[in-house]
């Protein structure tokens, strides 16, 4: 017996549903300060210029971030704006402002989760922005901590109210992460280097981060400092780089 022709619409368009719900699953994005916002600045990865630095606060707000499926795959040394295919916007990203040493047991923070067609996103486009409220109001970067050289130490609060606007290429690390899957969920990281702000003592004076990095001694007094960090590409994907616009 043949079904009416408006049954088997209703089942052709229930069929087509099915199949567009089967092909999402979801992204989870989080930020990373890695060991030396967690843990610090401690021998031997102390300044360039030989401080040990603990933090008690590394505030960071963010805005605007989106991850990508592309076409061809986005290579940030290249710069440009990426060809997107697919685009998922982390709404519950407004503007949010973290803080690097306040972690799960993976050394992360959570950021959101959102909703992703299935394919392989390889890049992510975020910004770093001066936050709107709260007791930094104004400031977009904020790193509260200890700084300890030949015995003497020194409380300080360095803070930035630059806005950076990072478009990052695929995540590189110990495996590769953002293949999202049909009804699963795949990761990705917002990853924040600050041996690029401070330099590295156990690294060559030559390395290109040690040249361009601030070291410590310029806030040695102690105290609050405006940090200026045009030419510094702090963020990354894992150890993937990003094009970054300081304004």
């Amino acid at each position: 017996m043949s079904l009416p022709s408006a049954c088997l619409c209703t089942l052709a368009a229930a069929l087509t549903i099915g199949t567009a719900a089967a092909a999402q699953g979801r992204l989870h994005l989080f930020a990373n300060g890695e060991a030396l916002a967690r843990e610090g600045f401690i021998a031997p990865a102390l300044t360039r210029d030989g401080w040990e630095l603990r933090f008690d606060h590394v505030f960071v707000t963010l805005a605007g971030v989106s991850a990508l499926q592309t076409d061809p795959p986005y290579d940030a040394h290249a710069g440009g704006k990426p060809r997107a295919t697919d685009t998922v916007v982390f709404d519950a990203i407004d503007q949010m402002t973290i803080d690097l040493t306040d972690t799960d047991a993976q050394g992360r923070v959570m950021l959101a989760t959102a909703p992703a067609p299935v394919g392989h996103y390889t890049a992510v486009v975020w910004s770093v922005v001066p936050a709107q409220s709260g007791d930094w109001a104004g400031q977009s970067m904020v790193l509260v901590g200890t700084a300890t050289r030949d015995g003497a130490s020194v409380d300080f609060t360095l803070t930035s109210d630059a806005t950076h606007d990072y478009t990052c290429g695929e995540y590189v690390g110990d495996a590769r992460n953002g293949f999202v899957t049909a009804g699963n969920a795949a990761e990705l990281e917002l990853t924040f280097h600050l041996d690029h702000l401070f330099g590295r003592l156990d690294k060559e004076d030559t390395d290109p981060m040690n040249i361009n990095a601030l070291g410590f001694d310029a806030f040695a007094a102690g105290g609050t400092h405006q940090m200026t960090l045009t030419g510094l590409h702090i963020g990354h994907v894992g150890e993937g780089h990003c094009a970054v616009i300081h304004r």
